[in-house]
């Protein structure tokens, strides 16, 4: 007899994912690329204080932070997360229109997992959050 309350061990596993970011045009899009991906649950925080709120309540298995936000900017958004003991791990990917070389220079030196440029790259977003997730479930000794 199968319970209705066991899940299938081979059922596909959800992986939470945030999204930080102020531009609701960003948003949407972003929400559509990840509503492809049935494995994927994506939240959502349009300034840096609520992603950090955000992060520390639902502990994602990545994060998709824009470095420009109406708060704080994305590199104090990223040292308040790796501060934090619960967030620490969590991969945080830049997601920002500055393509200068040395500011993604500058924000893989701050411990930024990737460094992303906008306009968003489907297959490239898809691409760091595919290896942010492999990074997340080492970590916590899960297969992807």
């Amino acid at each position: 007899m199968i319970k209705d309350d066991v899940k299938d061990p081979h059922a596909a596993r959800l992986h939470t994912l945030l999204y930080v970011e102020d531009d609701t045009a960003n948003l949407k899009l972003v929400a559509q690329i990840i509503a492809r991906h049935p494995d994927m649950r994506l939240l959502s925080a349009v300034n840096g204080n609520s992603g950090i709120e955000i992060a520390r309540a639902s502990l994602p298995e990545a994060i998709v932070m824009d470095i420009n936000l109406p708060d704080i900017n994305g590199f104090k958004a990223l040292a308040i997360l790796r501060a934090d003991p619960a967030t620490a791990h969590i991969p945080v990917i830049a997601l920002s229109a500055n393509a200068d070389p040395l500011n993604i220079e500058s924000g893989l030196e701050a411990g930024f997992f990737r460094y992303l440029t906008k306009p968003i790259g489907v297959d490239e977003l898809v691409d760091a959050l595919e290896m942010a997730l492999a990074v997340a479930g080492k970590r916590f000794g899960r297969n992807k």
